[in-house]
């Protein structure tokens, strides 16, 4: 039998582990664990997400099917005849969302180091959206979507350079988009490029004031008055380019004029 590793044993054996258990051992984790530590949840999640599992019943199926693989993969013998739920709600989610900022601190340092030649901007470009998580309402009466349906949503600040998260949030349906962008930060010559679900005044102002820039979409009833025309070549594929003031007298406060 080939003794050789799986390739998903070699992707994680670039993770940093030392900082995995300092994780642990911040909010002890393992605490009374004798099967299926925070490790091993670990690989069984990462497992499932690159590998497309829809359920914690899929994941235990796939994983029961290839033993001898999974025992390649790092995983105890236990983690596979386990029901992953099993152990779920008693990890402090806290020691995942650590460790998944540990892993966007290092993404960001190899960024810097291995930068693509072939980026043809300077400055640095987010991506802002959200997805919609469904729940169920019965166990998570908070969660209100619909009259029988539960859902969250999960805001997301993309960088296009690494394509790693800068920020996240989730919250309830009912609360606005725009909440999120006015808690979300403003850097200093980045660009930001959102749908027209995030437009609000408020948010791109701060922008504005922030040194920063914004692309977005306008939505069906916007009213402006166009005040400037400026001359483009419009075989890049730029229809116009002009300076506009709003008709709605709230976003004139909000966004004022020099």
């Amino acid at each position: 039998m080939s003794a050789a590793k799986t390739i998903f044993s070699q992707l994680m054996d670039f993770l940093p582990t030392y900082e995995f258990r300092k994780c642990v051992d911040r909010y002890n984790g393992n605490y009374k664990v004798k099967s299926f530590s925070c490790w091993d949840q670990f690989l069984s999640m990462a497992f499932a997400q690159l590998t497309f599992r829809e359920s914690l019943r899929d994941i235990q199926a796939c994983l029961a099917r290839g033993t001898t693989q999974a025992l390649s993969h790092g995983l105890s013998r236990k983690s596979f005849t386990q029901h992953p739920g099993q152990r779920q709600q008693m990890r402090d989610w806290r020691i995942y969302a650590d460790f998944a900022h540990v892993l966007i601190a290092y993404g960001q340092v190899l960024l810097r180091e291995t930068r693509a030649s072939a980026w043809i901007i300077d400055q640095t470009v987010y991506a802002l959206d959200s997805t919609i998580i469904d729940l169920c309402l019965s166990l998570f009466p908070w969660a209100k979507f619909r009259k029988r349906k539960g859902a969250v949503k999960l805001h997301t600040l993309l960088d296009l350079r690494g394509s790693y998260p800068n920020t996240h949030l989730h919250h309830p349906w009912e609360d606005p988009r725009r909440q999120h962008s006015r808690r979300s930060p403003c850097g200093a010559g980045a660009i930001y490029v959102m749908d027209r679900g995030y437009l609000d005044f408020a948010r791109l102002h701060r922008m504005h004031q922030s040194m920063g820039f914004f692309i977005t979409r306008t939505k069906s009833n916007f009213r402006f008055r166009r005040l400037y025309s400026h001359p483009v070549d419009r075989t890049t594929g730029l229809q116009c380019d002009q300076t506009i003031v709003l008709k709605v007298s709230t976003a004139e406060e909000i966004t004022p004029r020099n």
